[in-house]
């Protein structure tokens, strides 16, 4: 498969028993249906996300992609209770795409990420 964001190839990372595919390039991480829900559960799964925050985040800015299993284009996704995740989801597929660094933020869930999702609950 190659990378929806830079075009470069993946390597299949695994973590007890759980296969991802990272991007050798801009370090990316490809989840198939519900991997990356699993994985937030295991403890120390973070470590698969050994890319440099500050390059996903340049990545993060391309969000119009087609999903690397099926080219459907992806949707952006919002983690409801840490807003500041993007994510890529794929409505035929259902894997998700994390740029360099989400996955390791997506699985700390801090009280700073509480106040915000409840501001913004409170908002609506």
């Amino acid at each position: 498969m190659e990378c929806p964001k830079c075009n470069s190839q993946f390597k299949t990372i695994e973590y007890e028993g759980i296969e991802v595919d990272r991007c050798i390039k801009c370090e990316g991480i490809w989840f198939d249906i519900l991997e990356h829900q699993e994985l937030k559960k295991k403890k120390g799964s973070e470590s698969i996300d050994s890319g440099n925050p500050e390059k996903g985040e340049k990545y993060n800015k391309i969000d119009k992609i087609n999903c690397p299993k099926c080219k459907t284009q992806m949707v952006r996704m919002v983690d409801s209770k840490q807003p500041h995740i993007w994510y890529e989801s794929c409505s035929v597929c259902n894997g998700v795409f994390f740029d360099a660094g989400e996955f390791k933020d997506f699985k700390k869930y801090t009280l700073s990420d509480f106040m915000k999702s409840f501001k913004m609950k409170k908002r609506t």
